[in-house]
């Protein structure tokens, strides 16, 4: 038995200083970040993990009948044996399912003509034996003789791409390991087309492989040569044209490829301009593009296949309507974006541009969109639904007679009644005026008087909204009192791509102030008051935790960061790291201009922390990931420790065989959201932590 730790782990500072823009920079904990990493050795980094996780566990056994509660009550609202609705896609039929306890999907299909029901993979017997496991792509070649797939098995998002033989159910010696993309057929089902990630995790190539030869001989049919671009395969929805798009935050390329001649010199659309963004879409010879070349929220243009960068407008940009997406169909194309930050999806006429379907939906604040439509010639579309308040819905929209039909609504066995809860969406004025919107849910009856307990969550960073979606998981803390919220701040397109822009850069902090600014606006309104909430987010949304500690520490009753991007000065100097030199035009290039060498270090988490005190903390790093690295996590603990001048509880939890997402496994998940919730119980202290 190991011995108890009697105190926190402390890190050794280690003399470690460099100079840029007439700064000297001190950082004695610089030597957490393994010097030969990727490979990660290092006795003493590790055995600083190793002490940090035994801190967290030590001081969680107390919490331990409040997690086994908390993860039962979660395990109850799953379904165990849960399929997905089947969908059609040529000759077959194909579905998933989990089986009773299995902590993996199996994969199934059918033959529309009628027969048995036939596995085609297993993620079970895959994960068998190994602590991490994610299934990555998977594509049914176009005879549906042959399945690609590829996996991680450590959470390092390099997969192994394998091809399985569906008619005698053997698997190829195909074997492609190091991939970081889709996998793509050619019409003639004899060659896959994929893309390594070479030695900083980015993807910049796309190669073919010829289905039975040595993958010696793939061939590249694209090589990106700007640092920091990243390179995408996909599939126009009529599959004829293979797309090969290159881009980074703010600059696209895109290439077609015939896909019954994938060899053939790719067609650029139009060349790189920087700040310009588009996509393709094919259909009867006529390309469909959205771009933001001459509006922020993007327009959508055509060309002819011989003209393929002369554009002309089709759909032009609003304030008001952000356009986010183009699919083409046979007889149709269906626009999707957003109205109000609420999502809006258009049914429109090749023939006639004034004929417009817009489906309705039925809830003032909710979440919906484009499900899995496989096939190009439909009569109805595959639409997913949700609300805070509304279970996930799959639904079918029938073109003809313009209804909506329910396939499936996500049922939950320990019961749920929608009727007990009330979801409000509202705007909070952040202090440069700007109106910034809030989703919540909680339990009616709660009392708007300030003493409920309030659980901030956001994310603001590349665009993406936080959608105001349902979470079994999330109940178990609105059942004990908590409001649950979503901020929708700047950072994400929640409002448009302006509201993007306004969070990014220059214009960071925005992002910060937007959250600060949201806490305090719901404490006013009386949903809460200032130390009764808690707050959490991931990756860049640990980022976010960071700079809120630092700048408002007394706001918080407690704090959980997954993950967090926090030694954002020092990742974004290091180019041979694969968050760098695609993610200068995100943050900016500290390393070229001063200007944001000063304002990244104004707000990084790492270098802003402070003799001050903290809120109770839980962060949580994963070894093996390539997006935010185990060391920024760790050095911000440490320096947290040395420098803070509370004592309230502060645990470090570092995953040694997961990457970015955490460990993997449906009860897996579950396991680590109900060890946050019962840290944040706990933290807040109230009678709350009893249901």
């Amino acid at each position: 038995m190991t011995k108890k730790l009697d105190t926190p782990p402390v890190a050794e500072q280690r003399p470690h200083r460099y100079e840029r823009h007439g700064y000297t920079i001190l950082d004695p904990y610089h030597w957490l970040k393994d010097q030969s990493y990727p490979k990660i050795d290092d006795e003493d980094v590790l055995d600083y993990l190793k002490a940090e996780n035994k801190w967290f566990e030590q001081n969680m056994a107390g919490q331990k009948a409040l997690t086994d509660s908390l993860f039962e009550e979660m395990k109850a609202r799953i379904k165990e044996d849960e399929s997905s609705v089947p969908q059609k896609d040529g000759d077959w039929i194909y579905w998933s399912k989990f089986e009773e306890g299995k902590q993996y999907r199996q994969h199934y299909r059918k033959a529309v003509a009628g027969g048995d029901d036939i596995l085609i993979l297993d993620e079970n017997a895959l994960a068998k034996d190994k602590e991490y496991f994610r299934l990555g792509a998977m594509s049914v070649s176009p005879d549906g003789k042959l399945l690609a797939f590829s996996v991680d098995d450590t959470g390092a998002e390099r997969f192994e791409a394998r091809i399985k033989n569906l008619e005698s159910g053997e698997m190829l010696g195909d074997v492609i390991p190091g991939t970081l993309s889709s996998l793509v057929w050619s019409a003639d089902s004899k060659n896959v087309l994929y893309g390594l990630a070479n030695e900083n995790w980015r993807t910049d190539n796309a190669r073919l492989h010829v289905v039975g030869t040595d993958i010696s001989d793939d061939i590249e049919l694209y090589k990106e040569s700007q640092d920091g671009f990243t390179v995408g395969i996909g599939l126009t929805q009529s599959e004829k044209y293979i797309t090969i798009a290159t881009g980074d935050n703010e600059t696209s390329e895109v290439r077609l490829v015939p896909a019954d001649n994938p060899t053939a010199t790719p067609m650029v659309i139009s060349p790189r301009k920087k700040g310009r963004e588009y996509s393709v879409e094919e259909h009867d010879g006529t390309l469909y593009i959205l771009t933001n070349d001459d509006h922020v929220n993007f327009r959508l243009a055509t060309a002819s296949l011989d003209e393929p960068g002369k554009w002309t407008t089709l759909i032009a940009g609003s304030n008001q309507f952000y356009l986010t997406d183009v699919t083409t169909f046979q007889n149709f194309y269906v626009t999707e974006g957003r109205e109000n930050g609420l999502d809006q999806v258009e049914i429109r006429s090749y023939d006639d541009p004034a004929s417009i379907q817009r489906i309705d939906f039925p809830e003032a604040s909710y979440n919906a969109g484009l499900d899995d439509n496989p096939e190009y010639n439909v009569s109805k579309l595959r639409l997913d639904y949700e609300s805070m308040v509304t279970p996930d819905t799959v639904l079918d929209y029938h073109l003809v007679d313009k209804k909506l039909e329910t396939l499936k609504v996500q049922e939950i066995p320990s019961g749920y009644d929608a009727s007990n809860y009330r979801t409000e969406r509202v705007s909070i004025e952040a202090r440069d005026g700007t109106m910034v919107p809030v989703s919540l849910v909680y339990k009616n009856g709660t009392k708007r008087d300030g003493s409920a307990p309030l659980h901030l969550y956001a994310y603001g960073a590349y665009g993406y909204a936080v959608p105001p979606s349902f979470s079994t998981t999330r109940l178990s803390l609105i059942d004990r009192g908590f409001i649950y919220a979503i901020a929708h701040i700047r950072g994400g397109d929640d409002l448009g791509r302006d509201w993007y822009l306004q969070g990014k850069l220059m214009q960071r902090t925005n992002t910060f102030n937007d959250f600060v600014d949201v806490a305090n606006g719901l404490a006013e309104k009386g949903y809460t008051a200032k130390g009764r909430i808690s707050a959490s987010g991931g990756s860049a949304g640990g980022e976010l935790m960071g700079a809120i500690v630092n700048s408002d520490p007394d706001l918080w009753g407690a704090v959980v960061a997954h993950v967090p991007f926090v030694d954002v000065l020092n990742t974004m100097q290091d180019e041979s790291l694969p968050l760098t030199p695609g993610e200068w035009p995100e943050w900016g290039n500290p390393i070229t201009d001063k200007a944001a060498f000063e304002y990244i270090r104004s707000y990084s988490p790492y270098d802003q922390v402070s003799a001050q005190n903290y809120p109770p903390m839980l962060i949580t790093g994963g070894l093996n990931d390539p997006r935010v690295t185990y060391w920024e996590p760790a050095k911000w603990t440490a320096k947290l420790r040395a420098t803070k001048t509370d004592d309230n509880m502060l645990l470090l939890k570092t995953n040694m065989g997961a990457g970015h997402g955490g460990k993997s496994g449906r009860w897996n998940r579950i396991q680590e959201v109900a060890e946050e919730f019962a840290f944040i119980l706990w933290q807040m202290d109230s009678d709350t932590a009893q249901k």
